[in-house]
This record gives C-alpha cells, sequence and structure tokens, in this order.
C-alpha cells in the first residue's frame, strides 16, 4: 500500500515539473527583462551600490537630536576613556589663538599622525572648543562602514564621513567640501590608516587637496604614546600617558602645487613629533637644517626597527609611563 501511494506521489511530481517546463517553454526565446542581460567576455561588471562604504549617507547624523546624543557620548564614554586610559598632556593651543578668537573662527583641517583607534576620541577632547562643536571625522570607508551597525555608531559617536583611504574620490571629496563650506571642521589623518609597526607612514595628499581646494587651514598635530597603549594589531589596551601637539595653522602658497603643501605639512608635523620627544628650540634649530627624526622610522628593518622603537617610545612626557633612571650628579 505504502509502495502504490509513492509511485503516485512521483507520477504527480513529474507531471507538474513537465507543466512547469511547458509553460516556461516560450520565455526562452525572449531576453532581457524576462531573462538576465547576457555580459560579453572580458566585461566585468560594476559592484551593486549597497549604501555602505563610501555611499553611506550620514547627513541623518548632523541633524539635533543625533547631534544631541553625539555631545552626551562625547562628555560620556568617550571623556571617560580618553582620561582613564590615555591622560593626554595637550600643548599648543596658544598657536592657535589667532584663529579660535576671532569673533567667527573659520572652519580647519587638523592632520594628526595615527596609531590607534583611540587617536579620533583623544582628537575630540583635544581640540579646541571652538571647533570641537562642528566637527566631522574623515573615517575609512571600507573598515567604519562596511556593516550597517558599524556604520550607525561611527556616524553617531564620531560624526564620521566615509572616505576611501587609498585615493579622495569623487563623491567623498564632494562632500568634504560642501561641509567645510558649511562651517564644520575636519579631522583627517594624512597617513591614511593606523601605523602597522609603531612607525610613522607616508602622508597622502588629502589634508593638502581639500585645503588648497576650500581654503581652510590646515593644523599640523602630533600624536605620541596611543601606539603603545593600543596600537594595531593589540587585543586590549594598556593604561598609559599621551601627548597631542598642536602646531601653527598652514596655507598653501601661491602656485603651491598640492604635492609641496603635503610635503610641508608632513614636515611639519615631523618637526612637532621631534618637539614632543625633546624641546621646542631643538626641534626648531634640527627643522632649520633638516634633521629632525623622520617619523617613518630608520630604513633597517627587523629586530634593530623593533628596539629603536622601543628607545623612542622611552622619550618625551609619554615615555613616563615607566619609571625614569635615576642619575647621580657629578661632584668631580
Amino acid at each position: 500500500m505504502a509502495k502504490t501511494s509513492l509511485r503516485r506521489a512521483q507520477r504527480l511530481a513529474g507531471s507538474a515539473e513537465k507543466a512547469v517546463r511547458a509553460a516556461a517553454a516560450p520565455l526562452r526565446n525572449f531576453g532581457f527583462p524576462y531573462r538576465a542581460p547576457t555580459v560579453p567576455r572580458g566585461v566585468e561588471v560594476p559592484a551593486e551600490v549597497t549604501g555602505l562604504g563610501a555611499h553611506y549617507d550620514t547627513e541623518w547624523a548632523r541633524r539635533p537630536l543625533a547631534a544631541f546624543a553625539r555631545g552626551v557620548i562625547a562628555e560620556g564614554p568617550i571623556r571617560l576613556a580618553t582620561r582613564v586610559l590615555t591622560n593626554p598632556e595637550i600643548v599648543g593651543h596658544d598657536r592657535l589663538s589667532d584663529l579660535s578668537r576671532l569673533d567667527d573662527p573659520p572652519p580647519v583641517i587638523f592632520a594628526p599622525t595615527h596609531h590607534s583607534h583611540f587617536d579620533t576620541g583623544l582628537m575630540i577632547r583635544a581640540i579646541p572648543t571652538v571647533w570641537r562643536r562642528r566637527l566631522v571625522v574623515a573615517a575609512a570607508a571600507d573598515y567604519f562602514f562596511d556593516k550597517k551597525w558599524k556604520a550607525v555608531i561611527s556616524a553617531l559617536s564620531l560624526n564620521a564621513i566615509p572616505i576611501d583611504r587609498e585615493v579622495t574620490g569623487r563623491a567623498s571629496s564632494d562632500a568634504l567640501t560642501a561641509l567645510i563650506a558649511d562651517g564644520y571642521s575636519l579631522v583627517i589623518y594624512p597617513e591614511g590608516g593606523r601605523s602597522p609597526d609603531g612607525w610613522g607612514q607616508g602622508f597622502k595628499g588629502g589634508a593638502a587637496y581639500l585645503s588648497s581646494k576650500t581654503g581652510a587651514p590646515v593644523v599640523p598635530v602630533f600624536i605620541d604614546g596611543t601606539g603603545a597603549i593600543f596600537g594595531k594589531g593589540m587585543k586590549r589596551p594598556k593604561a598609559g600617558r599621551t601627548t597631542v601637539l598642536f602646531g601653527h595653522a598652514m596655507r598653501a602658497g601661491e602656485d603651491e602645487s598640492t604635492r609641496r603643501f603635503n610635503a610641508r605639512i608632513e614636515a611639519a608635523v615631523t618637526t612637532l613629533g621631534d618637539e614632543a620627544l625633546n624641546d621646542f628650540w631643538t626641534a626648531r634649530q634640527r627643522a632649520a637644517t633638516g634633521d629632525n627624526p623622520p617619523l617613518t622610522g630608520p630604513e633597517y628593518t627587523g629586530w634593530r626597527r623593533d628596539w629603536a622603537l622601543a628607545e623612542r617610545r622611552k622619550l618625551g612626557a609619554a615615555g613616563k609611563r615607566r619609571r625614569e633612571r635615576r642619575a647621580w650628579p657629578d661632584l668631580g
């Protein structure tokens, strides 16, 4: 009895399949839109726009309710984490006083070094209040905006804008230009991403290009100490001390190319790095002769490079997380 029922079911299924094939047979002779269009060989079809990455719309994050929530986050979790884990020393606000004391301070472009995810929170707390209230952060589209939940958190808590870290695309450039024209200041990392080994990387021209295009001055910034606290590859943060050192605002000269202006910005940040680890006078003397230690570190590789980095991190205010060696006075 069971075998007979199974055979009948198989026959019915076969008949239904034949009926579907017969009904669909006329459509085989038709193309688009009844069937997917064919693609010639050697042609790559562009990826479908998903609304994530560089295409994510962050306009909602600058509306009053989102801005209020971001202010609460900045004064709460971000401030607490910055204070407890990084214990920052902020230097150089006086170098921006000629701009900050104006009745209507212009928007500026902050160009800091980048060694840790803590850098953005540290910058938000270190930037003078006149620019902190209207501040956007350029963030890597392929990292912070690759998933919906990450995009929402980045846009809401940091007022982040997605950009392509390899090259500033037309959409990202136009969006940032419009925001600067609307009075927003910008934090953009010229290195394009966090340091992979604790040393700096060569600067890309995004900050110089946007400054030349909008007229907004660039403020070089050197951040010391965050790489040892929570650098790339570290699984958990380690509390320490940091220094955020601001330089004088810079503008492109007449007929100065983006490449040359970018080189001047990198040289200014390099001088600030020397100042953070030594002193103002020594750094400026070396800058006059072009002898500031490069942010990218020594040219050799391997353990000697790691050793040099360890010695460098012992210098400056951020290096005081370790007990200093005592030296007996010279009585001779």
